[in-house]
């Protein structure tokens, strides 16, 4: 904006001195010097005059700002916000730095996460399976780190999925949601005690804080000595979009989901996953719909009046989800609605837990069912398209 002052004030500027110029011409040879000077005027030439070159650094440290624990990008001297406005009389070159700054990807010393894909994940045409695991400690890969310990893979990991899934011809993404921060190891503090001599010299309430101070990094020592894996102070650093779960997959549905050459796109999500799904829905509604076929939930956490979700949205996940929650009726049994989103039905189980492996085969018979109903319906569509094009040739041919 104040560039465009700028440049207008310089053109008035000039048009002034015109007019002061051709002050003894008549009317009409006035009108006409000016139309001939304003013809040779190039604005953006004017722009570009004062402007320094489009050159930008390529890391976040060069341009001097780094997320904060909180994942806000602030300078690193200041501690103030990104200034798009660092040049106030270069609106282009502004925009072109912030565009620059857009596309600084992670540093090295940058916490990153990881997803893992299948061969084809992106370049499959046909289908796309998406898994979302639920919060706690469990990794990516993984239903519950309980089973892998006490039962075994097939039931605590998504490995039975993901074999399943390329036997049926499916490209696969496997998402990471609990990965939200790298935990490093603070610098210890030096401190020195004061001497017996220093600490009578201090008022005696004074004293008493630091003796029990003293008295409280003691017992910690002692915990630490009897726990060694509290040994050392951390802090963690979160990585940039992915702070929660919500942020993950909302990250992997922008930069892969969205991208994958997929036609039929499948989501399968347990317990949290659930919730982080929905919040999906709720950020990106136009987008999942044209994409997801259908999603499969296993005792989903999601809840659509605390979301604040939309009734399309309800509407849609009527029509496209289920969810197998834990319930002590045989599998596949409905079950009453709770809220007016996706069908509920049993997953065979009362723990939370098993609740993904004993729904195991009814959600991919829930998928191929969904994805042969809409292979009829485009078939119907298609076969409805070239009878009435058929018919219409034919009308035209009669009426010849």
């Amino acid at each position: 904006m104040l560039a465009h002052l700028c440049t207008t004030s310089l053109t008035l500027y000039i048009l002034w001195i015109t007019m002061a110029q051709v002050d003894g011409q008549d009317d009409k040879e006035k009108t006409t010097a000016l139309k001939d000077l304003l013809s040779r005027i190039d604005l953006d030439e004017l722009m570009k005059k004062d402007e320094p070159p489009f050159t930008f650094p390529k890391t976040l440290e060069e341009f001097e700002y780094a997320f904060n624990e909180d994942g806000q990008l602030r300078h690193i001297n200041t501690g103030e916000p990104f200034v798009f406005n660092a040049r106030e009389d270069l609106h282009r070159w502004n925009q072109k730095r912030y565009e620059a700054l857009g596309e600084v990807d992670a540093s090295e010393d940058e916490p990153t996460s990881f997803i893992y894909l299948s061969p084809d994940a992106l370049s499959n045409p046909s289908k796309l399976l998406v898994l979302i695991q639920g919060s706690g400690v469990v990794r990516a890969g993984q239903w519950a780190r309980r089973l892998i310990i006490n039962q075994d893979l097939d039931s605590g990991t998504q490995i039975p999925f993901i074999t399943k899934a390329i036997e049926e011809g499916y490209g696969v993404m496997v998402l990471n949601p609990n990965e939200n921060y790298l935990e490093v190891e603070k610098p210890a503090l030096s401190s020195t005690l004061p001497s017996p001599t220093e600490l009578s010299d201090e008022p005696a309430e004074k004293r008493e804080r630091k003796e029990d101070k003293e008295s409280k990094k003691k017992k910690e020592f002692y915990g630490k000595y009897r726990n060694p894996q509290k040994e050392t102070e951390t802090e963690r650093i979160p990585i940039r979009e992915n702070g929660s779960s919500e942020e993950h997959v909302l990250y992997v549905w922008d930069n892969f989901v969205s991208n994958a050459a997929a036609k039929n796109v499948f989501i399968m999500a347990h317990s949290y996953g659930g919730l982080s799904f929905v919040e999906l829905m709720n950020q990106r509604d136009m987008q999942v719909k044209n994409r997801v076929c259908a999603v499969a939930l296993t005792d989903s956490a999601h809840n659509i009046w605390l979301q604040e979700t939309s009734k399309g949205t309800q509407d849609w996940m009527q029509q496209h989800c289920c969810n197998w929650v834990s319930s002590a009726e045989p599998l596949d049994t409905p079950l009453e609605a709770v809220l007016p989103d996706c069908p509920r039905v049993s997953a065979g189980t009362e723990r939370h837990d098993l609740t993904s492996w004993t729904s195991f085969d009814s959600i991919f018979r829930f998928f191929a069912e969904v994805l042969e109903a809409k292979d009829d319906e485009e078939a119907e569509e298609t076969s409805n398209t070239v009878t009435t094009r058929s018919s219409s040739h034919k009308n035209k041919h009669q009426d010849l």
